[in-house]
């Protein structure tokens, strides 16, 4: 059977992180929503998603498909169900289609004309970008089971101070001395050729995907995600970093979640509770305004490609868009658009041609190259974003 996974209802709600990635790859737990579908199935994937997203993320569609709402995770239950789907059959959860048989025939699908399965079983999804790191700690143990079942972990290196070894798994490669692991608040992973330096702490539940680092006498709460060939130091609570982004230094990062590709400068901190204990509202790209999260603790949403200088101080709830540089006293506001250059002072428009220079630079350094297709992304959304700078 030919699996695609569509964005469903949530993809702006899911912005910044979506204008760069469809929603099915998205990281959440360990692995990204996609890899978990793949696991299940034991197919590969392909996407229906934003048009301009598609070269890079292509759809192939056959005689015979199954579409699936990336914002929905798999469990047993459900890929089960999925993958028994027959024509003209659909899965719902509270009147939202979570899979649905179709063909290429097809010219449009109407789903009064299909047989409706309705799903009660619990399930995870995500449908804000805050729910990225709130519901990472269910994601993390699903997924550290999902990939150690009926498999053995690298031996514990006897210089790690471990407690619950039993819920620590490390992969080949991986290196750690001298380091604490405290996996009796959940399970800690620690991915292909990853490290741990000397002197770091660690409370899981937590993963450390293949090639990412700890860097020494790193304080890390759970539930936290280091996503592929990330740098991470300092003190870190509830965030999840999707992958090749940098928090290499001193300063807090909590209840946070940064794209690909960003970096966050020496001593900067990110605030996740406000000083009157509030709910704490976050930019909403949908209503173009801040929405109520339900949340009292909430930190920084940072799309692909963007920076912040040394000493950056940014407030409880604050987003910002893609490929924006931050620099400068004092706190910039609580929401940076997309392509912004500059910070409490002011910003300024953030130039596609150096902005691709300085990504061209980054990525080349980690060995991946920046592409037309990403080119011709980050052009599309520059655009987008217009509306919310001040030109």
């Amino acid at each position: 059977m030919n699996y695609i996974l569509f964005d469903g209802t949530v993809r702006n709600a899911l912005l910044p992180f979506t204008f760069t990635r469809p929603v099915a790859d998205i990281r959440v737990g360990i692995l990204t929503i996609r890899e978990k579908w793949e696991k299940y199935l034991g197919y590969t994937t392909t996407t229906l998603t934003e048009e301009y997203l598609m070269e890079k993320f292509p759809m192939v569609e056959m005689e015979e498909n199954v579409m699936i709402n990336a914002s929905f995770f798999p469990n047993e239950i459900l890929v089960e169900m999925v993958k028994n789907l027959e024509k003209n059959q659909a899965i719902i959860i509270d009147e939202e289609i979570v899979a649905f048989y179709s063909t290429d025939s097809q010219e449009e699908v109407d789903f009064d004309d299909y047989d409706l399965i309705d799903y009660e079983e619990e399930v995870l999804r995500i449908e804000n970008t805050w729910d990225i790191f709130s519901k990472n700690d269910a994601a993390i143990r699903e997924d550290f089971q999902l990939i150690t079942e009926d498999r053995y972990s690298e031996p514990i290196p006897k210089s790690v101070n471990v407690i619950a070894p039993e819920n620590v798994f490390i992969e080949e490669g991986a290196k750690l001395e001298f380091v604490t692991l405290n996996a009796s608040t959940g399970p800690i992973y620690i991915g292909k050729d990853a490290e741990i330096m000397e002197g770091s702490v660690i409370r899981g539940p937590f993963a450390l995907c293949e090639s990412a680092q700890v860097k020494l006498a790193t304080k890390i709460y759970g539930a936290t995600t280091i996503g592929p060939y990330c740098k991470v130091g300092g003190e870190v609570n509830n965030s999840v970093m999707f992958g090749y982004s940098s928090k290499g230094h001193d300063g807090f990062l909590g209840n946070s979640v940064l794209g690909e590709w960003c970096n966050i400068g020496a001593d900067s901190n990110s605030s996740n509770l406000k000083n009157n204990y509030e709910e704490v509202r976050l930019w909403s790209y949908e209503t173009e305004n801040f929405a109520k999260t339900g949340l009292q603790f909430c930190g920084l949403m940072m799309g692909d490609h963007s920076k912040c200088g040394i000493n950056t101080m940014f407030n409880t709830g604050t987003v910002i868009g893609v490929s924006a540089n931050i620099f400068g006293s004092g706190f910039p506001r609580n929401f940076v658009p997309s392509f912004s250059w500059g910070g409490a002072s002011g910003f300024t428009t953030y130039l596609t041609k150096k902005a691709f220079e300085v990504a061209k630079v980054v990525m080349s350094r980690r060995h991946v190259e920046f592409t037309e297709d990403d080119v011709r992304i980050l052009e599309h959304v520059f655009e987008e974003s217009k509306k919310w700078r001040k030109e």
